[in-house]
């Protein structure tokens, strides 16, 4: 626990087996099916995530994919996109961001939330967690498993107690008895060897390692050894980081085929400028910098930018730079086998320009 100053709320989000459930969402007819997201078992192959039914197999991410069908052979292989899964992940974040500000991702499908300060209306972290998970539920279609805590460590625990679409609350006085009898494996950064080593002290269970004197832990692990005297009391002082300030906001596209004719390339960019001044309008933003992307067919990349006098957001404005810039290039001399728009020097709110007759 942590141990001076207000108790903090902290959330854990994770979306339970992301990439396969927007397909099973998408797709009813690949309901109770064991569903795998990766390549195919005839080649080289290697699983990126697995639906419940298909983990039932002992199906995991990163196993070979012609291991996974020996398994199980009657697994439905989809191939991943990418595309797909960052734009439902930045409609779950946005969700996220409605309940906090403080919001830290850990990665496309799991994030960190301080509440602390953010309880209202909802009068506590526990109903906070369960606002969100109806509000995934609803507005996505998708299920995300919430862990509370006083701190990450114990949040992040938390969150994959009750997988999938669960909530699991530890309140502050229940932490050493949440903790104890799980395996030193549950906490963070002890892998496979160092639970070896552990387990070879006589460390099997958390309330195993709470008897380890702190220097002993030192000496057998250095600077982590404290990191894991501190764990295994649910001690964890880490805050939860907000994301970076946006710097830029780009869409690109690799195509399959090299694309030869400039009007076709023209069309492509105004579809990525679209998306770019979306994302723009999405986030109240605005850009001063436009810049394409341009590969050819050979992988030599260039760039061409050009900065406005007034900052815009606006579609039309972005494609028609973006055409100009792409004059700039060698494209329709080259084949080109990727395009790509982005905007940055960006700026909140958007700019207007006043009208000479005011009234």
């Amino acid at each position: 626990m942590d141990s001076d100053g207000p108790q903090r709320r902290i959330l854990h989000c994770d979306m339970d087996c992301f990439y396969a459930a927007v397909h099973m969402r998408d797709d009813p007819s690949l309901a109770g099916k064991p569903v795998v997201i990766g390549g195919s078992p005839q080649g080289r192959g290697v699983i990126a995530a697995a639906s419940y039914e298909a983990r039932k197999f002992g199906i995991r991410s990163a196993m070979p994919s012609a291991q996974a069908v020996r398994r199980c052979d009657h697994l439905v292989f989809i191939k991943p996109d990418f595309k797909r899964y960052r734009a439902e992940s930045l409609r779950i974040f946005d969700i996220f961001e409605s309940f906090t500000p403080m919001v830290q991702a850990v990665s496309i499908d799991e994030a960190y939330l301080d509440v602390s300060e953010h309880l209202e209306p909802w009068g506590s972290a526990t109903a906070v967690a369960q606002a969100i998970r109806r509000a995934v539920k609803k507005e996505r279609h998708l299920t995300v498993s919430v862990g509370v805590g006083p701190n990450r460590l114990i949040a992040k625990i938390a969150s994959d107690h009750d997988k999938p679409d669960g909530l699991t609350v530890v309140p502050p006085k229940k932490v050493a008895a949440f903790l104890a009898p799980m395996s030193v494996r549950c906490l963070p950064s002890v892998g496979p060897a160092t639970e070896k080593r552990l387990v070879a002290k006589g460390f099997e269970l958390v309330r195993d390692l709470r008897r380890a004197p702190a220097d002993e832990l030192e000496r057998l692990f250095g600077k982590h050894g404290r990191t894991l005297f501190n764990y295994c009391r649910g001690i964890d002082e880490r805050p939860v980081r907000l994301v970076r300030e946006r710097k830029s906001v780009s869409s690109e596209t690799t195509y399959e085929e090299d694309m030869a004719l400039v009007e076709e390339m023209r069309a492509e960019l105004d579809r990525l400028a679209a998306s770019v001044g979306r994302s723009l309008g999405k986030r109240d933003l605005s850009a001063f910098t436009v810049t394409i992307k341009v590969r050819y067919g050979d992988f030599t990349t260039i760039t061409r930018s050009q900065t406005l006098a007034t900052p815009t957001r606006d579609i039309e404005v972005i494609g028609g730079v973006a055409r100009r810039l792409l004059s700039k290039s060698e494209a329709g001399q080259r084949p080109v086998r990727l395009l790509g728009v982005g905007v940055s020097n960006l700026l909140h709110g958007r700019l207007e320009q006043l009208s000479l007759w005011t009234d």
